[in-house]
This record gives C-alpha cells, sequence and structure tokens, in this order.
C-alpha cells in the first residue's frame, strides 16, 4: 500500500459524489487505499474535524487529505493534528468571517495545492489567494465555479500529478 487519501466533502454534498468519486480513482490507480468520511446532516464544522481525528487517518502512511469547500477547511484544521504528507483543497472555505471558528487554519503538510474557480461566487478566489500567498501553497485558478464540475478532466489530472509528487 503507498498510503491512504481521506475525502472529506463540502456542507451540501456527500461522501461520494461525482468530484470525490473521480479523484479516488486517480488515487487507487496510483495505489493509495481512500477513505470518503460521510459528514451528510453535520453542520458544524469544529465536529467534522473532530469525527476526523476520530478516525484511522492518523495510522495512514503516507496519508493525503482532500476537501473541498467546508471539507478543505476540515482537512486543514485537522492537518495540525495528522500532519498529512499532503493537502489538496478545491474551493477552499478560509477567511469567512463569523463562519468558522478558525478564519485561517494553518497548514501541516509536507505538500499543499489549492484549486479554486474565477467564477466561484461562494468563496471568493481571493480568498485562496491570500491563503496560497500566505502559506507558500501551490494555487491553481481555473475558469470555473464553486463546484468546479466544468474542470473536473483538468482537476483529475492536477491530482495525479500531486498524487505523483508525493511519491
Amino acid at each position: 500500500m503507498t498510503g491512504v487519501v481521506y475525502f472529506n466533502h463540502g456542507k451540501e454534498s456527500g461522501p461520494w459524489g461525482d468530484k470525490i468519486t473521480r479523484l479516488a480513482d486517480v488515487a487507487r490507480g496510483r495505489g493509495f487505499d481512500v477513505v470518503s468520511l460521510d459528514y451528510q446532516g453535520m453542520d458544524d464544522a469544529s465536529a467534522r474535524v473532530d469525527k476526523l481525528l476520530a478516525s484511522d487517518a492518523r495510522a495512514a502512511n503516507p496519508l493525503v487529505l482532500v476537501g473541498s469547500s467546508m471539507g478543505s477547511y476540515v482537512a486543514a484544521v485537522a492537518s495540525e493534528s495528522l500532519k498529512p504528507r499532503g493537502l489538496f483543497l478545491l474551493a477552499p472555505a478560509f477567511y469567512l468571517p463569523n463562519y468558522f471558528p478558525i478564519s485561517e487554519p494553518v497548514p501541516h503538510a509536507d505538500s499543499v495545492t489549492l484549486v479554486h474557480g474565477w467564477n466561484d461566487d461562494v468563496i471568493p478566489f481571493e480568498n485562496s489567494v491570500r491563503y496560497a500567498s500566505k502559506f507558500k501553497a501551490t494555487l491553481h485558478l481555473v475558469d470555473g465555479d464553486h463546484r468546479l464540475s466544468s474542470q473536473l478532466p483538468l482537476i483529475e489530472t492536477l491530482f495525479e500529478g500531486f498524487l505523483q509528487q508525493i511519491g
């Protein structure tokens, strides 16, 4: 086993939506096991972080955390305890005043990549620019909206390269 990729879905999606299913196929193709936790009905981001920390993620070697929107926030916050090899964050929910307890979770990972849509009307792409700049993370701005559905082939390619870097 090369490692395990833990997927963290967004607030209004599920554990095996189209994005996660396709990225999980990429991960399996590189020899990773995949886990997608079910956070449906959990609107509290801190409860989601607790669920991730209570999972078997700590035992993964290497561990890669992938998140989308609120799931990106969860992955970044949990990275402080889990110390994953990589964080792959799609349309991350950072810098949202009065929404989450930590507006700027520090990424604790060897490799951090963000993908954000120029046309995101839920979370401004500027938030990802600010975050990537502060933490020297790789950032891909793409022609897409918050769901990034129109860019799935590109995101699969970016994720493949990200996993190749991880080892």
